[in-house]
């Protein structure tokens, strides 16, 4: 079964950290990486210009812009504004180099298929946290008319025959139903002849801000509950100017970072409403509060962290990508936190770091305990992923001393510029542009 390259790209960049420092202020939050990724896929499909406003300005973005503009459609990013045009002509290889360096390889794959009749992609890279499975891509790929063979770390796909709708599932065996897949079904569906039908849809925020984007481009886009997407598919996708949504990653990001200081932070034009429910309440639990205000969210923990016992799950529950963030902030609560990891099999390589600090973590199959309160104290850490090292960022800010944190390649590829916003709510923080 094909799954995730998961080799990492290191750099030598480093940020120190002084922690102690309490947070306050004002920040606004970036565009939606995870989303955007997403909309930038089903970019392809448009048979005129779209342009996607508040694109998060990061190193993935960057990436899918190169791939875009190497497979024919023509991408410019300026600024938080992604644009495109369709191609003249399709060439629909996506480079090793560029494919193996992003999660959403599979689904831009999906998009090209769906656009050309054919695709060769290699196995998807970026975080390195777990192997992430793409059988229910290729499933969708399959059920569309392709015939798929994976090789080497590469993956062809071809449509032999007539387009014809089709059915595909895409739950997984444990994860509940895949996101990534979801969305490659529906960039399918969405230039096949009929109606199609996804079963078992993903209904996170990725996936309903990409239909929405396809249905505003003329895709008929019906859903049937969590029990399925119907969506018939057009030989012409208007293009247009859309927003993306943004960052509840990195809102839950900043506002971690404001809690373990024991700081005040608005979050400017990101209301409570549009965290998941799921957050919200463990954030209750945790001692977090989100208070509204202006049409953003003022973030405070007045009676400190207190301990919570959580797992994470689908939309709208607590995402896993905020996880280690939280995992972070629970070292300063006075007992004991469990937190069962639902949506992947494994995700804890923040934990050795954290204990570099002092922390006392330790995972047990997908449950993560942490026994609080810790003195966190200045380590030099390195993280592996995107949402490892924003963890070790947190555990800085809270630890004595001045702390070390390597893999910034990481924090970039998922966020634009928040140390910079860490440093104006009153971090105190430098980047070394050279490490030896």
């Amino acid at each position: 079964m094909p799954v995730a390259d998961t080799a990492t790209t290191t750099d030598e960049h480093a940020v120190r950290i002084t922690g102690g420092r309490r947070l306050v202020g004002t920040a606004t939050v970036q565009g939606s990486k995870n989303i955007a990724l997403h909309l930038y896929a089903a970019a392809i499909l448009a048979d005129e210009p779209l342009t996607l406003l508040g694109a998060p300005e990061i190193l993935d973005t960057a990436v899918v812009a190169d791939i875009l503009h190497r497979t024919g459609t023509r991408a410019t990013v300026i600024g938080d504004e992604f644009a495109t045009w369709p191609a003249h002509s399709w060439f629909p290889v996506v480079p090793d180099d560029l494919g193996r360096r992003i999660r959403t390889t599979a689904v831009m794959a999906g998009a090209l298929l769906a656009r050309c009749g054919k695709v060769t992609f290699p196995l998807p890279g970026g975080d390195a946290f777990c192997a992430r499975h793409i059988d229910r891509h290729l499933a969708a790929m399959e059920a569309a008319g392709a015939e798929v063979e994976v090789a080497r770390g590469r993956v062809r796909a071809r449509v032999t025959g007539k387009r014809l709708p089709f059915v595909t599932d895409v739950a997984t065996r444990s994860w509940g139903p895949s996101l990534g897949a979801t969305v490659t079904a529906m960039l399918l569906a969405s230039r096949t002849p009929g109606t199609s039908s996804v079963l078992n849809p993903s209904v996170e925020p990725e996936v309903t801000h990409t239909a929405a984007l396809l249905s505003q481009a003329g895709v008929g886009i019906e859903w049937q509950g969590r029990k399925a997407l119907n969506v018939t598919g057009t030989d012409r996708i208007r293009g247009g100017v859309l927003p993306v949504p943004p960052d509840r990653l990195e809102a839950a990001t900043l506002a971690l970072a404001a809690a373990i200081t024991g700081g005040t932070v608005h979050l400017n034009g990101f209301p409570p409403a549009a965290f998941p429910d799921g957050l919200v309440s463990v954030f209750a639990n945790a001692g977090i509060r989100l208070d509204p205000l202006d049409g953003g969210t003022v973030v405070s923990t007045p009676t400190g962290p207190r301990p919570v016992q959580l797992a994470t799950g689908p939309h709208p529950g607590f995402p896993t990508d905020v996880q280690p963030q939280l995992t972070a902030f629970l070292t300063q609560a006075e007992g004991i936190s469990r937190i069962d990891e639902r949506i992947y099999t494994r995700r804890d390589t923040h934990l050795r770091a954290l204990t570099a600090f002092g922390a006392a973590v330790n995972a047990s199959g997908s449950v993560i305990t942490v026994r609080g309160r810790s003195v966190l104290r200045a380590a030099g850490v390195a993280g592996e992923d995107i949402r490892a090292v924003t963890a070790l960022v947190i555990a800085a800010l809270a630890a004595e001393g001045t702390s070390t944190i390597r893999g910034m390649y990481h924090l970039r590829r998922g966020y634009g510029s928040l140390l910079p916003k860490l440093a104006a709510l009153g971090a105190h923080l430098t980047i070394d542009q050279e490490q030896p």
